[in-house]
């Protein structure tokens, strides 16, 4: 009897031990909050790189997704209630084909521009891998789990796929080129499908050529409303560019626009590309990016009327027809006043048998890379450098996540179990130029230091500050980004005293994504026996 109690009592704390790690898992961040608390919120609504964002309402709830490129898990899905604070609940691909492709980094390749749809009880997810074609994956709910995905059409330079499902049964795709692979640019199509949404048929006609006037346009998502279709597509550039409305009775034209929104004499550079929702209680708004380079496409979200069958985005203040992005604003009316504070997570404790969900790898991950474990931390092994890799711009077992404001301080704790020598683990910084704190060991001992590849992307050389001999196998990493993405860099043997190393690194956005910052762990040659760091936990504040 007595040991059955016993039992009982562990099960208990392990319960309530796994539900407070949930709980902590929530936690809103300390660094970017757009709910001010008192009826308003502030632009943007997620200081974060979730690049050419799309949502939609499904009765009370609203979802996102976004392009995540060579990032995987890919596809992103995020949950509001309120149209301002958002909860990052999944990923929508789990790895990305052909996998002999992404098995390897293919920067800047991948997800591009997706549009998520919900239609007869389903959700859709439309997206473009410009190398490969159009595909398809659908779920019964938005968390998953979600399809395998369909070749709906194969082309290369074939981006930024919308379906529209017609009054009359009729299925219609709209879609763009990337000029890199088509050899096209500029050009807005659109197509019919079969009725199921599986092949899109070779009957495209050409509705915007925007070469004269709206140079690249592209993005678009494509509605119907009082028996007009139109098509929002942004155009001038990421980060230059404008929002353009095309309207029209027929599906296929033609066309009229309208410039509906512009930076005019805000300081939202590009804002542009992005959804139109409409609230349970008839309010009209506006998802949309701004490029903020280092950073990535950070998400704004703007007020939206009707005027004549036009939409204004954001607040006309000259009354040219012509919307300005607006900074902060009542938040929408979603027939009830107040949602939690909610934000994508940042911290991990480590402390669950499963990642984070802000972590993502550089390529499809490998089984080798690392394990959650149900000790308090995550165990991320030395890898092999391959042949071919000559800097971490090649390295596919990166352990990332994305920068969450503009200024913080992400601290990490972690415990490096070397076997042998030329094995190392390291805090990093990535982008197309990167820094990070390695953590090595050579001839028996551990040393620490810098290293920086600027124009890594370019085959720039690595360099390296002068090796710091350390003691101890345990150590706090530490990063300050200031604005501009300045990273000044520290470590601690105690958690206590941080000192400074190395050289303040100005950081450089990826390839069409913000720079990104997490863990690596390498060695050179193969063995039976690797090392490894045990990242005990990993901490963003101000």
């Amino acid at each position: 009897m007595n040991y059955f109690r016993i039992v009982i009592i562990i099960h208990f704390f392990s319960f309530q031990f796994v539900l407070g790690q949930e709980k902590n898992t929530n936690e809103k961040s300390q660094v970017w909050i757009a709910d001010n608390g008192d009826g308003t919120y502030k632009n943007p609504i997620l200081y974060a790189d979730y690049s050419d964002p799309d949502a939609i309402r499904v009765g009370d709830d609203y979802y996102m997704t976004a392009s995540s490129f060579n990032c995987i898990p890919g596809l992103p899905i995020l949950h509001s209630k309120d149209l301002v604070n958002w909860k990052l609940i999944g990923y929508a691909l789990q790895q990305l084909k052909p996998k002999e492709v992404f098995d390897n980094v293919q920067h800047g390749k991948g997800v591009w521009a997706p549009c998520i749809r919900y239609h007869k009880n389903q959700f859709y997810i439309y997206y473009p891998d410009p190398d490969h074609g159009i595909f398809r994956i659908t779920a019964k709910k938005a968390s998953g789990p979600w399809s395998e995905p369909i070749l709906v059409k194969e082309g290369k330079g074939l981006i930024d796929p919308t379906p529209l499902w017609d009054d009359d049964g009729k299925v219609y795709l709209a879609y763009a080129f990337a000029g890199s692979r088509a050899g096209i640019k500029s050009i807005l199509v659109i197509c019919t499908m079969n009725s199921e949404g599986t092949l899109a048929n070779n009957d495209e006609v050409q509705i915007i050529d925007g070469h004269a006037d709206e140079n690249t346009i592209e993005g678009p998502k494509f509605y119907k409303r009082n028996g007009y279709y139109y098509l929002f597509s942004p155009a001038g550039g990421v980060a230059t560019g404008w929002q353009t409305v095309l309207r029209s009775r027929n599906v296929f034209g033609p066309y009229e626009k309208r410039k509906v929104m512009h930076q005019g004499k805000s300081n939202i550079n590009g804002p542009h590309q992005g959804a139109w929702i409409q609230t349970q209680t008839g309010e009209d708004w506006f998802i949309h990016f701004q490029d903020q380079f280092v950073y990535g496409r950070v998400v704004h979200l703007q007020p939206m009327i009707w005027n004549s069958d036009w939409p204004i985005i954001g607040s006309d203040e000259d009354n040219d027809g012509i919307g300005e992005p607006v900074m902060v604003h009542k938040k929408p009316n979603v027939g009830k006043k107040h949602f939690p504070i909610q934000t994508p997570p940042e911290n991990d404790e480590f402390n669950l048998p499963k990642l984070g969900l802000q972590w993502q790898w550089h390529a499809n991950p490998q089984l080798t890379w690392g394990f959650p474990t149900s000790m308090g931390y995550y165990s991320l092994n030395c890898i092999p450098i391959a042949n071919d890799a000559t800097t971490l711009y090649d390295i596919p077992n990166l352990l990332l996540q994305k920068m969450p404001s503009n200024e913080f301080t992400a601290t990490a704790k972690i415990q490096f179990n070397p076997r042998f020598d030329n094995e190392s683990v390291g805090l990093v910084v990535m982008g197309l130029d990167y820094s990070y704190l390695c953590f090595k060991q050579e001839g028996g001992k551990l040393y620490l230091s810098q290293k920086t590849n600027k124009n890594a992307d370019k085959n720039g050389l690595e360099t390296e500050s002068k090796p710091i001999a350390i003691n101890n196998q345990n150590l706090y990493l530490q990063v300050k980004v200031k604005p501009g993405g300045i990273c000044s860099f520290y470590y601690s043997e105690n958690g206590k005293d941080f000192r400074s190393i190395g050289e303040d690194f100005k950081a450089r956005e990826g390839k069409w994504i913000g720079a990104k910052i997490g863990f690596v762990a390498l060695r050179k040659g193969f063995t039976n026996d690797a090392g490894n760091v045990a990242i005990d936990w990993f901490r963003i504040t101000k």
